[in-house]
């Protein structure tokens, strides 16, 4: 079996078409979209749409809870204006998602952590800096869950863990961020992460009869017109990262 893990597309489109054509160019039984599909001062509406009409199985990550529960004069310009753009007919399929499920006892799927979408499961922030959680702190973050396949997205991280649970091997896999390779967030404390390329990011995991394994892949495509938009939009900070994979100094 084949699985295919896409996250944070966060509204570009033209990096999640070029993922979705190198999926098909190499083959998955299913593909798995963990979710922050939206916010951005992107392409909201058309990427929901594009969701909305595959067969891709999408899970709801912490945007989509902002984006549901903003109120007027709050947020984040990045759910603000992805709600600006949305319709009812997004908004609806919006609440059909779930933060986390699992396609069987085997394969648990996650945003964040299965405990929370707004919760690193594979770093920790020390101070401000990032760095790999080490696995007591993402034993306790995974709170009994166990699966023999964890999927997770949130940082824009592409990294695989492999654990235990008693006598049950775990590989825990971030695919990254199809649609924004560098950011500043301030929760918990103010923080940047970068990947260093425009590339888009996704992974395709596979069992096989010695467990599951990962494939990390990095998928250039247009990310120029990705740019311009946010700086039309007023967002050039995203227009540098869209470029860079790195944020302005």
């Amino acid at each position: 079996m084949r699985i295919a893990l896409v996250s944070d597309i966060h509204g570009n489109l033209a990096a999640l078409e070029a993922v979705a054509t190198d999926i098909r160019r190499r083959g998955a039984d299913q593909v798995v979209n963990l979710g922050d599909n939206l916010s951005g001062p992107l392409l909201p509406r058309e990427t929901a749409q594009w969701l909305m009409a595959s067969d891709w199985l999408s899970l709801a990550g912490n945007h989509e809870r902002q984006v549901l529960q903003l109120r007027p004069g709050h947020g984040g310009p990045s759910d603000v204006y992805a709600h600006s753009q949305l319709g009812e007919a997004e908004l609806a399929w919006m609440r059909t998602l779930s933060h986390s499920t699992r396609l069987d006892d085997d394969v648990l799927l996650c945003h964040g952590s299965p405990r929370s979408d707004h919760e690193y499961l594979l770093e920790t922030l020390d101070g401000t800096a990032m760095r790999a959680a080490n696995l007591a702190e993402i034993a306790g973050r995974l709170d009994g869950h166990t699966a023999s396949l964890i999927a997770c997205g949130h940082t824009h991280v592409p990294r695989q863990v492999t654990m235990r649970a008693g006598e049950r091997p775990m590989l825990l896999v971030n695919p990254g961020s199809v649609g924004l390779q560098a950011y500043s967030d301030d929760h918990p404390v103010v923080h940047q992460v970068e990947n260093g390329s425009p590339d888009a990011r996704y992974a395709i995991v596979e069992r096989t009869a010695h467990g599951w394994q990962a494939e990390f892949f990095c998928v250039p495509y247009p990310h120029e017109s990705m740019a311009l938009l946010a700086e039309q939009r007023g967002r050039p900070e995203w227009a540098h990262a869209l470029r860079t994979g790195v944020m302005p100094g």
